[in-house]
């Protein structure tokens, strides 16, 4: 499974940059796709996920800026940020899932991530 990242770069605050991760390689059955961030010296956070259905969830730090939509056809997710601010800076990790066995346990699968940096 491949899951390859692109889209980052250096922005001002104010700016948008839009994220896109395609997925190749999965047999499985995607449940949900996101997006993940890590700021140095900090966890890895939430920022948003779809679900199979379109259904959407976002951080409560993004909710309003960020946007994330998919094309099925391209097994790709997108993430638009508008709206940058300095605090937004991180890796972003794409994010697919799926649920496997007769316990539906969830399986993740990450991508190497792509720099966004938001300069003030």
């Amino acid at each position: 499974v491949q899951l390859q990242a692109s889209g980052g770069g250096l922005v001002q605050a104010g700016g948008s940059l839009r994220l896109s991760c395609v997925v190749s390689g999965f047999a499985g059955d995607i449940v949900g796709m996101g997006w993940y961030r890590q700021a140095p010296g900090n966890p890895r956070e939430f920022v948003a996920t779809i679900t199979r259905a379109g259904g959407t969830g976002y951080a409560d730090s993004v909710t309003g800026r960020f946007t994330i939509f998919r094309d099925p056809a391209k097994n790709s997710v997108y993430l638009q940020m508008n709206r940058l601010k300095p605090e937004d800076t991180a890796v972003y990790y794409c994010n697919v899932y799926e649920l496997r066995g007769r316990q539906r346990v969830r399986e993740d699968y990450w991508g190497q991530g792509t720099q966004v940096t938001v300069s003030s």
